[in-house]
């Protein structure tokens, strides 16, 4: 006779990773690290790491400055100085993500979707982060200091006419340039 307060199916307590492991009777990605940790106790005996995470920087001298920006020149020169200081970090993460995914030659031929490929995804993506930030930061520009002009609207004659629009007037006559 079972015991009346088991349910088979009772997954009061549980994650998410918890339960999809027990259906599908793998380890749970806190079992993995943990065995992991084991395993590479030794090693971090003789290879001893920083126990801290890396220091955050102090984003708040940014903050202030987008906060009092009031143009879209001001905002645009604290995000380029504050990626031009991130830089150096984010190639930093790219650059051992890459040698994570080359260690022992495993990235050689490998498929879409194993480690070497998601660490060589990662340090691309890693980098992506820069050049979208700034990517966003020119459109904000363009549209502050290079607007796309309107199309011209079309008048009742140039519509019923089927003519093309008519060219844009010449620039004004001037002094012929310096050659």
């Amino acid at each position: 006779m079972r015991d009346p307060d088991f349910e088979l199916y009772d997954n009061v307590g549980r994650d998410a990773d918890q339960i999809a492991a027990a259906r599908y009777g793998i380890a749970t990605r806190h079992d993995l690290v943990r065995w992991a940790r084991r395993d590479a106790e030794l090693f971090l005996d003789q290879h001893p790491l920083p126990k801290n995470p890396l220091p955050s920087p102090d984003l708040s001298p940014y903050l202030d400055a987008l906060a009092a920006a009031e143009t879209p020149a001001q905002a645009s020169a604290v995000t380029e100085h504050l990626l031009d200081a991130a830089e150096p970090v984010f190639r930093a993460v790219s650059d051992y993500l890459v040698a994570a995914a080359r260690w022992r030659g495993q990235n050689r031929g490998a498929e879409r979707g194993s480690p070497p490929h998601l660490l060589m995804t990662a340090a691309s993506r890693c980098l992506s982060v820069l050049a979208i930030a700034d990517e966003a930061d020119m459109k904000a520009l363009r549209a502050e200091y290079d607007p796309t002009p309107p199309l011209p609207s079309a008048g009742p004659a140039q519509a019923s006419s089927g003519l093309p629009p008519t060219p844009p007037p010449a620039p004004p006559a001037g002094p012929a340039p310096n050659r």
